[in-house]
């Protein structure tokens, strides 16, 4: 009898082992195959054609392909129109097309929309969990930025599309002319403090991979951080979760997650100083449009408004994914930034023909 037990814990200890393991696992590499070539005015790019599940969301005239900045490291990029570049950051876990109500809103002959998707997340390709750190993000978005040959562009960013966003500007602190802010966050952490209740669970190992990895799915949970649970409906929520799923990598929503910081010790936290630096530095045209319902960074604004004291806000009853509840906002603020920049170059060339006369 009691070797019978001993033998049933051995091999409860055995899978409970192997389960850990499995589920604890690095991840594969997945790089995404396009089909033919784009030519843009930067060079020849992979052409992505969507899939139809994906390809309905957008209207005519959009264009997808592929930028590799590193050897099997491709970022997926939608873009439509032409004229002032917009450079639209999304975070985790959603992609690119979060900006597409966004994008429906401006005027496609005045504004060339520009929306990367990060590593790891919808058709970009997948990676191990331990290459996800925001150094890598920050060098992948700012390889698009650089190989797209932009020489001015504004630049809106939400989630870890803030920083990531930013810190790639910071690596090419030229092309930044505007920005609109919406919830994210630029400050490096002071003392130890976790981000949210959820931040805080799945930091811990095993324990972070049951609950998004097995118990729950976090794309399944998006609507729940909106102000209007009903603007992500189901068949959003499989635009965001699909490509992550059928990829078979996963990985990138849990160590997303883990990448923010919970102190100044934390892996993330100096590229974060470096960013809150260039923050701090920026004299730019710039507004703040913020969600007053999301649940983890609604009381980030104040925060916001010191790093832009002089920026416009715009409060809304949008959740965290905001782009999703108020684009027709979102769209008005850049707008109103790209016309002080046209504003302030126009001034500059009267400056310059009076000084000459």
């Amino acid at each position: 009898m009691k070797i019978g037990i001993l033998i049933l814990l051995a091999a409860i200890a055995v899978a409970v082992i192997s389960f850990t393991a499995v589920i604890t696992r690095d991840g594969e590499r997945v790089v995404p195959e396009g089909e033919g070539t784009l030519t843009l005015d930067a060079g020849v790019f992979e052409a992505f054609p969507l899939p139809d599940y994906a390809a309905k969301y957008l209207t005519h005239g959009y264009k997808s392909y592929l930028v590799e900045v590193e050897p099997g490291i491709k970022v997926h990029v939608l873009e439509v129109g032409s004229g002032f570049p917009v450079f639209l950051q999304h975070g985790n876990p959603t992609s690119g097309f979060l900006y597409r109500k966004v994008a429906e809103e401006l005027p496609t002959e005045r504004v060339r929309v520009i929306m990367p998707t990060l590593v790891g997340l919808g058709f970009s390709s997948k990676i191990p969990a331990s290459e996800h750190t925001l150094d890598n993000h920050i060098r992948w978005i700012n390889g698009v930025l650089q190989q797209l040959k932009l020489t001015e562009l504004v630049y809106v960013g939400q989630d870890w599309g803030g920083p990531i966003g930013m810190g790639a500007l910071a690596r090419s602190p030229d092309l930044l002319k505007g920005a609109v802010l919406l919830n994210t966050g630029f400050n490096a952490p002071k003392e130890k403090m976790d981000l949210s209740r959820a931040h805080a669970t799945v930091k811990t190992p095993v324990v972070g991979e049951l609950m998004l990895e097995v118990f729950l799915s976090i794309f399944e949970r998006l609507p729940r951080m909106q102000g209007d649970p009903d603007s992500i409906p189901a068949d959003v929520v499989e635009l965001y979760g699909r490509p992550v799923r059928e990829s078979g990598n996963e990985k990138a929503p849990l160590a997303m997650m883990r990448m923010v910081t919970d102190g100044p010790d934390h892996p993330s936290a100096a590229a974060m100083r470096v960013i809150e630096q260039y923050v701090q530095g920026l004299d730019i045209p710039a507004e703040i449009v913020w969600g007053m319902k999301d649940p983890i960074l609604a009381r980030g604004l104040p925060l916001m408004k010191q790093n832009f004291p002089d920026a416009p806000v715009t409060e809304t009853e949008a959740g965290h994914f905001l782009q999703e509840e108020v684009p027709v906002v979102i769209a008005g603020a850049l707008l109103r930034v790209m016309d002080q920049i046209q504003l302030s170059k126009d001034e500059d060339t009267k400056g310059g023909s009076e000084w000459s006369r």
